[in-house]
């Protein structure tokens, strides 16, 4: 079975004026894009709407974090039943940003995974490590850990509805790039593990993207590694390069 590549572009806490996210839509409606790709860009939750509004009709949207909950006193949070009924299809989860400046644990990930999932979301779960990890030989130990819980909380028919985002934290801003082989490496080692834990089947089947300071330059070469399915892009989503890597599979 083939998987569809995906490009999603999370804009965290950009732009800064309406004006910005107006000239930021209209490069995408503009552009030329290869039709067999899933694009999906994340603007921040006070854009969400006005964004999906204006947005091509090919393009989606995603939230970039919701809560465990549907509804209650919890100020400051979206619900993921919020969400769908907006007619938001996507959410990133697990971001590393999540993790570190606010402290979200990968229980926490797994649970709002399954409740995203259980409202009607499909999910960018991101999971990584940082550099001390990577240069003590981690990376497979910590991203294991990471997807552990998530395994846990799902049943087998609602990985269809993940899409994982291998995102080493090393890489996230700092123009650092995990090599081609890196990138590989790390994707088998995800989807081994999702053979393992869940089914030949999921792992096969489950999109496996790369994110870390993605750009025009690189994209093509990571691209074209057996098991990266695509990007989540972060800064260079606010830049008209983004089109490029969404083209990333084009000759």
């Amino acid at each position: 079975m083939a998987r569809q590549f995906f490009v999603g572009g999370n804009f965290k806490m950009n732009p800064v004026t309406r004006d910005q996210k107006k000239a930021l839509i209209k490069i995408l409606n503009d552009a030329t894009v290869d039709q067999n790709v899933e694009v999906v860009i994340s603007p921040p939750a006070l854009y969400l709407i006005p964004v999906k509004d204006s947005l091509r009709s090919d393009f989606k949207v995603a939230a970039q974090n919701c809560y465990v909950k549907d509804s209650g006193a919890f100020t400051g949070e979206i619900s993921p039943r919020q969400l769908v009924d907006a007619g938001v299809p996507y959410v990133i989860l697990g971001h590393s940003e999540r993790r570190t400046l606010f402290g979200e644990t990968s229980k926490l990930v797994a649970d709002k995974t399954q409740a995203a999932i259980a409202a009607g979301l499909s999910v960018i779960l991101c999971v990584g490590e940082t550099l001390e990890e990577r240069e003590a030989g981690k990376t497979k130990q910590v991203v294991e850990a990471q997807l552990t819980p998530v395994v846990a909380a799902l049943k087998e028919a609602d990985w269809s509805k993940v899409v994982v985002a291998y995102e080493p934290v090393w890489a996230i801003g700092t123009g650092k790039v995990a090599t081609s082989a890196q990138a590989q490496e790390a994707h088998a080692d995800i989807r081994a593990y999702l053979a393992s834990a869940v089914s030949s089947a999921v792992a096969e089947g489950t999109r496996i993207i790369y994110g870390g300071s993605v750009n025009a330059g690189n994209c093509k070469e990571l691209g074209s590694q057996k098991d990266v399915d695509g990007f989540l892009v972060g800064g260079a989503s606010l830049k008209p390069e983004f089109v490029n890597i969404v083209n990333a599979k084009q000759a």
